[in-house]
């Protein structure tokens, strides 16, 4: 049976999505490779397993699939020991067509003997393997198979190729445009295998069976082959952090560090031609690794509220120890975001907007019909230096579980108080687990609220919970 594919916007109620849970290939990234692999620094595995990572799977679980975690809590804490219950390959996997693991799908598609075979060669290909192993991995299971080409790891626990440890960043693997899949085109050869693989998911797993043709890729210009290695701006890449559906009819493009001007263009005329949008906002952030993706910048919490990051903002980030003429000046030293809305039926004139905050707004007025005054969040209260600390540790990257229920770090202290000031209640995972686990809270009763998770290791993979979901459905807003 196909899943349902339907995003039309940020925050309706979430219904599936997409997730790696970290596997062993995190706990080989070594210092001098860290930044090649696009981390910045090495994480402790274990840590991030079961002392975070794990929180966030059994939340997903009571949200979206309650029948797999409600009342067996403390069954589930019991397997800990060797986590079966968060493993593909256990019998006590908890399996779910809602919270979807993809290293669980990816095994389901390696059970096909043609499809085995062609994956091999292909990542025997780009990790430039030798006959021997390549001839190895062609005699692995399904499931054996699927844990080597994420891990790197061999059944004999040898490291056959690198791991691919952002993996668990399942946003940039492909987003979901209404009944679409737009898969991604990586910057950096760390993600490439992450892309084979995902193509191989989307065309062949039966879950997307009823979408095949909706699997949109974007090819490169012809030219491009012909180009230096350093013209990044006329090359096509993609990650799915800087794609954002905030309407029915509003499609938002980053360009960033990782996605290229031309492709911004070649899915503003793709959205249009297909019809699947009447307005493309393009959005040019710094290219620097502090920002990377436009959901490290804002992301959205409710119709008319959002979080972002003050340098943004008509706001100036304040320090106690400044002056009015020294913030001036050190916005005017700034690199300033440059945003143009392409409308599908005048493309040659297109608007722009002064601020990120004028671009919010007009979203939250125009395009979802807010009648009450849109609300800023500021990263780390817009105060220096936590509105830098706080961003770099992922203050607005937030997943919305539905409107005004999101997930962030429970590290961003200053956030934090500054959406209590909002009006947001505040709790911690731990607590949340135990009283929706003794019936005390329900998920369909919440609102405004916002949940911190364990973060000491995570944060220190430079992504939040937007970077670790790739939506499938969402719920139409107002549903």
């Amino acid at each position: 049976m196909s899943h349902k594919l339907s995003i039309t916007s940020e925050i309706g109620t979430l219904k599936s999505l997409l997730v790696h849970s970290p596997d062993s290939g995190l706990g080989k990234v070594v210092p001098s490779k860290a930044q090649d692999w696009l981390f910045e620094d090495i994480v402790h595995l274990e840590t991030i397993r079961r002392h975070e990572y794990d929180y966030y799977t059994k939340l997903l679980l009571y949200f979206l699939d309650p029948s797999k975690i409600k009342g067996r809590l403390a069954e589930i804490d019991a397997l800990e020991a060797d986590r079966s219950f968060y493993k593909p390959e256990s019998e006590q996997f908890f399996a779910s067509d809602k919270v979807i693991e993809l290293q669980w799908l990816l095994a389901e598609v390696l059970g096909d003997k043609d499809i085995h075979s062609k994956l091999v060669a292909s990542v025997s290909a780009i990790e430039g393997c030798t006959y021997e192993v390549q001839d190895q991995l062609q005699q692995y299971s399904p499931v054996e198979l699927a844990k080597t080409f994420v891990s790197g790891t061999s059944s004999n626990r040898d490291l056959l190729f690198a791991p691919i440890p952002n993996f668990i960043f399942t946003r940039d693997i492909g987003i979901t445009i209404k009944d679409h899949v737009l898969l991604n085109k990586p910057a950096k050869k760390a993600r490439t295998r992450e892309a084979l693989l995902a193509k191989y998911i989307f065309f062949h797993h039966p879950l997307f069976k009823e979408y095949r043709n909706n699997i949109i890729e974007l090819p490169e210009s012809n030219h491009s082959f012909l180009m230096p290695e350093d013209e990044d701006e006329r090359k096509v890449t993609l990650e799915g952090g800087d794609i954002m559906v905030v309407s029915d009819d509003h499609l938002l493009v980053g360009v960033s560090e990782r996605t290229s001007p031309e492709a911004a263009v070649r899915i503003t005329n793709m959205v249009f031609e297909k019809g699947l949008m009447e307005k493309v906002t393009i959005i040019r952030i710094p290219k620097k690794r502090d920002y990377m993706h436009i959901d490290t910048i804002f992301t959205q919490v409710k119709c008319d509220v959002w979080a972002m990051l003050g340098n943004f903002s008509r706001k100036a980030v304040k320090r106690e120890d400044e002056d009015a003429i020294e913030r001036i000046l050190e916005i005017k030293k700034e690199e300033k975001i440059k945003i143009l809305q392409f409308h599908k039926k005048c493309p040659d004139n297109p608007v722009s907007f002064e601020s990120l905050e004028d671009l919010l707004v007009d979203i939250s007025k125009n395009d979802l019909h807010c009648g009450s005054e849109v609300r800023f969040i500021y990263s780390g209260n817009n105060e220096f230096p936590y509105s830098a600390r706080e961003q770099w540790t992922d203050s607005c990257n937030l997943l919305a579980l539905k409107e005004g229920v999101v997930l962030g770090y429970d590290r961003n202290d200053k956030t934090t108080e500054a959406f209590k000031n909002a009006g947001f209640a505040i709790i911690h995972v731990k607590e949340l687990l135990q009283e929706l686990e003794a019936g005390t809270m329900d998920v369909h009763a919440m609102k405004d609220t916002l949940i911190l998770m364990p973060s000491a290791e995570l944060s220190r993979a430079r992504g939040g919970f937007h970077c670790m979901s790739m939506p499938l459905c969402r719920e139409a807003i107002g549903k």
